[in-house]
């Protein structure tokens, strides 16, 4: 499933691998990897690996799940469409209490003590994801773990969602993406271990150099 989701991604340029020409993120770091998992959505054969690969995990790993939980906002719509999959309610997490109305950050009714699965389309930092479980566990939901689409395995993000006690699974990851890049032309061979040396340390941009 890794290799075909992966597969999936990049034909319909969910990510792009440039490390030739790297993007710049948000935070001003330079990336040879962009990643678009909303593009999922618009690309119906692609799509249904992605729900059919969520559920299949949530089905494995979290057997026990009672809700969904999307992430705001790319979260929202895999969440949707796995719990109708699976037959379970869902709800998703805005990033802040609304301003108007009760005020809620968490959509969808939820039950003190349920048992809570978080539908996320990225890890990288695990920074948006952690707020997510952390609202989420302060509403007496039982999180009991993370099944997303796409992770970077950043060593920050794997520390910091080990910390936090959340555990993730993911359809596919960094290395097998690399893996498909290069069987499928994405990328040259040699070009694997300038993109694992920027997902080992993204603040350090000697990868650039060939």
């Amino acid at each position: 499933m890794e290799k075909k989701i992966a597969k999936g991604l990049l034909s319909i340029h969910a990510v792009f691998l440039r490390p030739d020409e790297p993007f710049t993120w948000a935070s001003g770091i330079k990336s040879p990897i962009y990643c678009d998992n909303r593009l999922t959505l618009t690309a119906p054969e692609v799509r249904t690996a992605v729900e059919e690969g969520l559920k299949a995990t949530i089905e494995k790993y979290y057997p026990e799940a009672e809700v969904l939980m999307g992430t705001s906002t790319a979260g929202i719509a895999h969440a949707a469409i796995t719990a109708h999959m699976m037959g379970l309610p869902m709800g998703y997490v805005r990033s802040g209490h609304k301003d108007h109305g009760r005020g809620n950050q968490i959509e969808g009714k939820l039950e003190k003590g349920q048992k809570v699965v978080v539908v996320e389309d990225l890890i990288s930092t695990g920074g948006s994801v952690l707020e997510v479980v952390d609202v989420l566990r302060e509403a007496g939901a039982d999180v009991l773990g993370v099944a997303s689409i796409f992770t970077y395995g950043m060593k920050k993000g794997v520390d910091r969602m080990a910390a936090a006690n959340v555990e993730n699974h993911s359809l596919s990851n960094f290395d097998v993406l690399c893996e498909v890049a290069a069987e499928e032309g994405y990328i040259k061979t040699e070009d694997i271990a300038r993109l694992k040396q920027f997902r080992a340390n993204p603040s350090d941009e000697s990868w650039m150099q060939k």
